[in-house]
């Protein structure tokens, strides 16, 4: 009897642990400068490129830190996102949810010039993850010590982002479950949602607060500035007919959005809603209190978001092209 609970306890412990290695496995193959043998010159080749877009277009660097979120939250930090439809092959950027999304042909911009310098060396997931560590950057966010070694996913995921990615009027409580199902607590959770702080809200998703009658959580006087942007309860989706969500510092990366969400001014109803869940607003007033604390814990988020689900070797690779997996 002895002998059997030892072996018992012996076999799990061995399952255990293999099961442990292989986790770790994965883990392991991400690590900071992981191109410094294969391509020394690749973070910079990228950053200079992030500096060079944004000079040009401001609004890249808000683009790459929603590619991270949405290429993240979906399955794996595998560059997903980026693959066209093609040969049957769906697009992830086709859903609904990825609404209001652009500047894809940038990353191939960045892409182009690291294959110079290192031709199917670097993977687009790493690009996605560099891009938005340095958009941040030039957010006035905070600087994320970021590991690389991703590798690409061979196929697309349209059917699971529905229920991957938050939708701007889902519940608080479904949100904070998205994010705890790939390991980011309520803090890390409700300082992503601080990334709205840069970003701009398309009327679409934001009439149905202003029309036929504004809703109550809604500051009266903001509702009116809304409704000078979005004039009609049924705008075109084509049409770029937006407001941002902080007319302060709307390029800067900072606490303001958190102040807004305490004057009634936060446009989603999903980022309203942080302000009177028991467990999000407390955080919502430490963050509008101080910057230095939602830059900590975003950057503490970031970095956990980007390596969700890390792809090995034998389950992805390097493209040549970010918008379209390798001929074989």
């Amino acid at each position: 009897m002895t002998l059997n609970k030892h072996h018992c306890c012996s076999t799990f412990i061995f399952l255990l642990l293999t099961l442990l290695s292989q986790f770790y496995s994965v883990e392991s193959e991400l690590q900071l400068n992981y191109y410094a043998e294969s391509c020394p010159n690749a973070e910079e080749i990228i950053k200079q490129q992030v500096i060079k877009l944004y000079n040009k277009h401001g609004n890249t660097a808000v683009s790459w830190v929603r590619n991270l979120f949405h290429d993240c939250m979906v399955k794996s930090c595998d560059a997903s996102l980026l693959l066209r439809r093609v040969r049957g092959m769906e697009s992830e950027q086709e859903s609904d949810r990825s609404f209001g999304m652009r500047n894809f042909k940038y990353i191939n911009t960045i892409k182009e010039a690291v294959e110079k310098e290192c031709p199917m060396t670097v993977s687009c997931a790493d690009i996605v993850a560099l891009s938005a560590r340095d958009g941040i950057l030039m957010l006035g966010g905070p600087r994320i010590e970021m590991r690389t070694g991703r590798k690409d996913s061979k196929q697309s995921y349209l059917t699971e982002v529905q229920n991957a990615i938050p939708n701007h009027n889902d519940t608080i409580d479904l949100v904070l479950a998205r994010f705890q199902s790939i390991g980011i607590d309520t803090p890390g959770t409700v300082a992503l949602l601080g990334a709205h702080s840069v970003g701009r809200v398309h009327c679409v998703n934001l009439v149905h607060r202003l029309y036929p009658t504004v809703d109550p959580t809604l500051d009266p006087e903001h509702a009116e500035y809304l409704k000078r942007r979005c004039p009609t309860p049924d705008p075109d989706p084509k049409a770029v007919l937006y407001s941002r969500n902080d007319l302060e510092t709307p390029m800067i990366l900072d606490n303001m959005f958190y102040k807004n969400l305490l004057k009634h001014k936060g446009l989603l109803m999903v980022d309203q809603q942080l302000t009177s869940h028991p467990l999000t607003s407390p955080l919502v007033e430490k963050m509008a209190a101080d910057n230095g604390y939602f830059h900590d814990q975003f950057a503490r988020a970031v970095l956990l978001l980007s390596e969700n689900n890390p792809l090995n070797e034998d389950q992805g690779e390097i493209r040549k092209d970010c918008r379209y997996v390798n001929l074989v």
